[in-house]
């Protein structure tokens, strides 16, 4: 995408709504993609978040990283940010392109989920050194962007617009009623929790840590490599086709999804959380480096 032109910078007063430590991609892969990161950030990354953060958080970026979710279902002066959380793309092209795709329902360009980690990265990387500049609020920029660049690797955060991102995609998750969009969101993770993790967050943040610096890392170069100061379009690339590999396949409208699916999905899944954390903490380093970032 060619040289993103910010259309859009509202500034409200940050509401935090504290996030429980067991929390619901829905909450819990959130929260698991910020710890990843967290274990990845700078000194220089580290201090200035824990700077930004509100104060009830105590310096741990994981407890607000499903703020952005929180307010726009509970606060109606924030569901403005509804659109940021997605990117909806032609049904069944199984691609991606900044200028077709990143709009609302309105038409409104720029407002998609890659254009919000543009946005807010750029007044980041704008405001945090400057500082006679009040023109952002940094707080909220952090936690909207620690957000939108988990959402971004969800497969269906990228998919497509006729069924609004497999929201109307009615199937059973085993016994339960739900659609597809949720089973990607949370119930592959919380399946996983109940499976092999003992409902323990914690055991499957340090499984993945595991896996990035073994099974994953001749991969995490690959991950990592970003010539700017982020790079969400080769992200939602990624996301939507998988959506069309590994989401939509086999997932019929009524259809039920059991151990096939979950078994052969959850692989999927557990890479996507480790690539966002890996790549979150990529983006807060540079933004956050005491030496201005120029691309290459």
């Amino acid at each position: 995408m060619g040289g993103f032109e910010l259309r859009w910078v509202v500034r409200v007063t940050v509401v935090l709504m504290m996030v429980p430590k067991i929390l619901g991609w829905g909450k819990e892969g959130h929260y698991v993609i910020c710890k990843i990161a967290e274990e990845y950030l700078t000194e220089d990354a580290l201090a200035a978040v824990r700077e930004l953060l509100p104060d009830q958080t105590e310096g741990d970026l994981a407890a607000v990283c499903s703020w952005a979710d929180e307010v726009k279902h509970h606060y109606p002066y924030y569901r403005w940010s509804s659109p940021l959380h997605y990117v909806d793309t032609p049904d069944f092209l199984c691609n991606y392109k900044y200028c077709r795709d990143c709009h609302d329902g309105h038409r409104h360009k720029d407002r998609c989920v890659t254009g919000a980690i543009y946005n807010y990265s750029m007044q980041l990387s704008q405001g945090y050194y400057d500082l006679n500049s009040e023109k952002y609020n940094l707080t909220e920029a952090l936690m909207f962007l620690s957000h939108f660049v988990g959402d971004v690797h969800q497969p269906l955060h990228v998919g497509f617009t006729g069924d609004v991102g497999g929201n109307t995609i009615i199937v059973r998750w085993y016994r339960r009623k739900t659609n597809l969009h949720h089973v990607w969101d949370t119930m592959i993770i919380e399946s996983a929790l109940k499976t092999y993790y003992k409902s323990d967050l914690t055991l499957m943040i340090q499984a993945l840590l595991r896996n990035i610096t073994d099974e994953w890392s001749d991969d995490v170069p690959s991950w990592e490599n970003c010539k700017k100061m982020i790079c969400p379009d080769p992200y939602a690339s990624e996301s939507v086709r998988l959506a069309c590999k590994f989401a939509y396949r086999n997932a019929t409208p009524g259809s039920t999804l059991g151990d096939d699916y979950f078994l052969s999905r959850l692989p999927v899944v557990e890479k996507r959380l480790a690539q966002s954390g890996i790549r979150l903490a990529e983006v807060l380093n540079r933004i956050f480096s005491k030496q201005p970032f120029a691309a290459q």
